[in-house]
């Protein structure tokens, strides 16, 4: 599962929180990260991703988010 991270003084998404067997990794929103593109991948695949708020998306709206992205 992956969730957006908010940067509360931007007030954007600067990152993407991903839930792993051993804890919790931060993924920044950076375009030569590999993790970043596995990400996009993975989500436009299925995967699941909720908001900076913790709201589930659905499939069709994570798909569009990530579509969106850099």
């Amino acid at each position: 599962m992956y969730q957006l991270q908010k940067n509360l003084m931007l007030n954007k998404v600067c990152a993407v929180n991903k839930t792993t067997d051993n804890g919790m990794i931060s993924i920044p929103i950076y375009v030569g990260n590999t993790d970043y593109a596995n990400f996009k991948e993975q989500v436009l695949a299925g995967a699941e991703l909720q908001d900076a708020d913790g709201n589930t998306m659905t499939a069709e709206e994570a798909k569009t988010y990530v579509r969106g992205l850099p």
